[in-house]
């Protein structure tokens, strides 16, 4: 018996040193077909513009193309959480923001994954800012003009989101606290969807990422009232801070990054990172981030033990700020 089970054993040595072997192999060569890049949100986001922009020029790094799949619903957790479940093998990541990362999972009692443990960090890649912004013929042009123009018409105004629980539904919910006022909110599938309808007149106003909000305000489709960030933004150099046009206490901000399954190998891990920093380091690539309203992270905060790091400060952050406000999906 005790020569059958050391045979047994050094079977299943020789059996694990194989799969080992193999995943090595398979990761020092990855990768050798196309890799699929989940963006959790609808077609035309925020998210979608700047994954699709990426993507782009790290097909070019990798030598394999990388495709990007919209899969939205739930605030970011449907798409997230497909990605939890996708086999660790290098070929499917998901471009994950703030909102899917952070604070929707805390909104639920029981999320569809853990944000800490049911990923691998690849690297921390863009940020940029949240923008108020109204529909053109709206009377406002400044933040003291929106606030006088809210109070008295707050009853019968709407504001729009790219989701209950998303970053914009959190600025837009955190600027109306301070300033008094009870719109209604109207939530949609993405930020796309909010712009389409700001656009066309049937909600008067959205707290926008920097991403979906240059094109429209640059082309007189929308108007930026103001940033909603304790600074001024290089991406929009003309528009004030809430705070310089008197009102505190609305900082809100946005980023997003590149993660794993559980279990992806640190090979793949790496070469993904790799990728990701020489892309950001791209000149053109840079240009285009900027024109589409987000600024690549500075290299220090781009490795995947920095992601890991500010993943979990930021679950903890929100979860702390998402039970405070009392919003709940569940």
């Amino acid at each position: 018996m005790l020569r059958q089970n050391r045979i047994t054993a050094l079977l299943f040595s020789a059996a694990l040193a194989t799969v080992c072997s193999v995943q090595t192999v398979m990761a020092q060569t990855w990768p050798t077909r196309a890799v699929t890049i989940v963006v959790p949100y609808a077609a035309g986001s925020a998210s979608d513009t700047v994954g699709r922009v990426l993507a782009a020029r790290m097909s070019e790094v990798l030598g394999q193309q990388l495709i990007i799949e919209n899969v939205g619903g739930g605030g970011g957790m449907t798409g997230t959480a497909r990605v939890a479940k996708a086999a660790p093998d290098g070929y499917t990541l998901v471009f994950a923001s703030v909102d899917s990362m952070a604070i929707v999972p805390a909104m639920h009692k029981t999320p569809l994954y853990n944000s800490i443990t049911d990923f691998t960090p690849a690297g921390l890649v863009v940020d940029q800012p949240i923008v108020l912004i109204t529909r053109k013929d709206l009377p406002p042009n400044t933040m003291q003009e929106f606030v006088a123009y809210t109070k008295a018409n707050h009853g019968k105004m709407q504001f729009g989101s790219s989701g209950v629980g998303s970053g914009s539904h959190f600025a837009c919910a955190q600027l109306n606290t301070v300033l008094g006022i009870n719109p209604t909110h109207v939530p949609y599938r993405g930020s796309g969807l909010a712009m389409q309808d700001l656009i066309g007149g049937r909600i008067d106003y959205f707290c926008g990422l920097g991403a979906a909000a240059m094109g429209p305000i640059e082309s007189g489709n929308a108007k930026g009232i103001a940033l909603l960030t304790d600074e001024r933004s290089n991406l929009f150099p003309k528009l004030q801070t809430a705070k310089e046009q008197g009102i505190a206490g609305v900082a809100s901000y946005s980023w997003t990054a590149f993660l794993f399954p559980k279990g992806t190998p640190d090979a793949i891990i790496q070469k993904l990172a790799d990728a990701t920093n020489q892309t950001l380091n791209t000149p053109a690539t840079t240009e285009r981030l900027k024109n589409a309203g987000v600024t690549a992270v500075a290299p220090q905060r781009r490795s995947p033990a920095y992601l890991k790091t500010f993943v979990e400060s930021e679950v903890a952050n929100w979860a702390a700020m998402v039970k405070a406000s009392g919003v709940s999906i569940d």
